[in-house]
C-alpha cells in the first residue's frame, strides 16, 4: 500500500507539470488581446504595452512559462490581470462553494442512485425495473438549466407559504451571515499558508457555521443548497443507477452467488455481503469521476442558482484573458481530480481482497 501511494505521488509532479503546460498554451492560443480584453476602448497602443510590460506578457512564452512554475513552486499562483488580487484569495473564495454542491449533489445521486439500482436489479424485468429505467433515463436527459428553473419555480412559487418551500437562488437569506473564523479564533497578522487555510474554511459556508456554532445560518444554508445540489445531481445519479443495475445483474449470475444461496443464505446478506460488496467497484469508478467532474465547477446551476462558484468565475476569467485565474484553477482542480482518483484506487483493495496495490 505504502509503495503504491509513493508510486503515485511522484507521478503527480509530471501529471501537474503537463496539465500546466496544456493549460499555460491553450489560454494563450485563446483569440483575442487581454489588454483590449480589460481596458476596451481605452486599449491605447502605449497603454497595453505598458499593461504586458507589467504582466510580464512581453516575455517569450517559454520564459513565461519557467517564472510560473517557479512562482508555483513558491505558492505563488500569480495575481488576477481582472481584479488585481492574488490569486489565491480568489480561490479561497470560489472554490468551498463548489466543494459544497459537489458534495450535496454526490449524497443525493449517490444513495438514490445506488438504491434505484439495486431496486431495478432485484425487480428485473418487472414494472419496478422498468420505472426506474425511465427514470434514470430522464434525468440523464434534462437539461440542467431546464431542471433547475423548473426546481425554483416549483418549491419557491408554487409551494410558498408551504412546509415545502425552498429558497431559489443565493447562498443565504439575506441579513444572514457568518461570523469570520479568524475573529473567532482571536488570531491576528495571519499570512502565508494558514491565512488560506483559514479563509478557505471561513467559506465553506456549513462547515464555519458549525464550527461558530450558528445554527440559523447553518439550516439557511442547507435549505439554499438543496435545489441546485438536486438539479447538478440528476444526471449523475442517473448513471450510477443503471451502472449498479448492470453491475450487480452480472454479479448475481455469477457461481459464488449461486453457491452462497444453495447453502441457505438468506437473500438479504447473499446481497449485501456477496455481491452489492464485488459489484460496487465500477459502481465507485463511476462516482469518483463523476465527483471530479463536478468539482471542476457546474456553470449553469451556479449561473441559475446565483452560486459564486469555480464553474462561473473560470468561464469570466476565460473570456477576460485572466490568464493567472484561469491557470491556478485549474491546477487546483486537477490536483482535486488526481486525490479523488487517488482515493477509488485505494477502495479497491478494500472491496476486493483479491486486489493487491503493490
Amino acid at each position: 500500500m505504502l509503495q503504491f501511494l509513493a508510486r503515485r505521488l511522484i507521478l503527480l509532479l509530471p501529471v501537474m507539470i503537463g496539465i500546466l503546460l496544456v493549460t499555460f498554451l491553450i489560454v494563450r492560443l485563446i483569440p483575442g488581446d487581454p489588454c483590449k480584453a480589460m481596458l476596451g476602448e481605452r486599449a491605447t497602443q502605449a497603454k497595453c504595452e505598458a499593461f504586458k510590460e507589467r504582466y510580464g506578457l512581453n516575455d517569450n512564452v517559454a520564459v513565461q512559462f519557467v517564472r510560473y512554475i517557479a512562482n508555483m513552486a513558491t505558492g505563488d499562483f500569480g495575481t488576477s490581470i481582472r481584479f488585481t488580487r492574488p490569486v489565491v484569495d480568489i480561490v479561497a473564495e470560489r472554490l468551498p462553494m463548489t466543494i459544497e454542491l459537489t458534495i450535496g449533489a454526490m449524497i443525493f445521486s449517490t444513495i438514490v442512485g445506488i438504491l434505484l439500482g439495486l431496486l431495478s436489479a432485484l425487480k428485473r424485468n418487472s414494472i419496478v425495473d422498468t420505472a426506474t429505467m425511465i427514470l434514470a433515463n430522464m434525468g440523464i436527459s434534462m437539461p440542467v438549466f431546464w431542471l433547475g428553473l423548473m426546481l425554483a419555480y416549483v418549491f419557491a412559487l408554487l409551494l410558498k407559504d408551504t412546509p415545502f418551500t425552498l429558497p431559489p437562488s443565493a447562498r443565504f437569506t439575506a441579513g444572514i451571515g457568518l461570523e469570520s473564523l479568524i475573529k473567532f479564533w482571536n488570531l491576528k497578522d495571519v499570512t502565508g499558508v494558514k491565512k488560506f487555510l483559514i479563509d478557505f474554511l471561513s467559506n465553506l459556508a456549513l462547515t464555519n457555521a458549525l464550527i461558530t456554532g450558528n445554527w440559523k445560518a447553518y439550516w439557511d444554508g442547507v435549505k439554499h443548497l438543496i435545489l441546485p445540489s438536486l438539479a447538478v445531481g440528476t444526471i449523475p445519479m442517473a448513471v450510477i443507477a443503471r451502472m449498479t443495475r448492470s453491475s450487480l445483474l452480472e454479479v448475481l449470475g455469477l457461481d459464488y452467488v449461486r453457491t452462497a444461496r444453495a447453502k441457505g443464505l438468506v437473500e438479504r446478506l447473499v446481497i449485501s455481503r456477496h455481491a452489492m460488496r464485488n459489484a460496487m467497484i465500477p459502481i465507485v469508478t463511476i462516482i469518483g469521476i463523476e465527483t471530479g467532474s463536478l468539482l471542476s465547477g457546474a456553470v449553469l446551476t451556479e449561473t441559475v442558482f446565483s452560486l459564486p462558484g469555480v464553474g462561473t468565475m473560470l468561464v469570466q476569467s476565460i473570456l477576460a484573458r485572466d490568464y493567472p485565474v484561469v491557470q491556478g484553477f485549474t491546477l487546483v482542480i486537477a490536483i482535486i481530480f488526481v486525490v479523488v482518483n487517488l482515493v477509488v484506487d485505494l477502495s479497491y483493495a478494500y472491496l476486493d481482497p483479491r486486489i493487491r496495490l503493490e
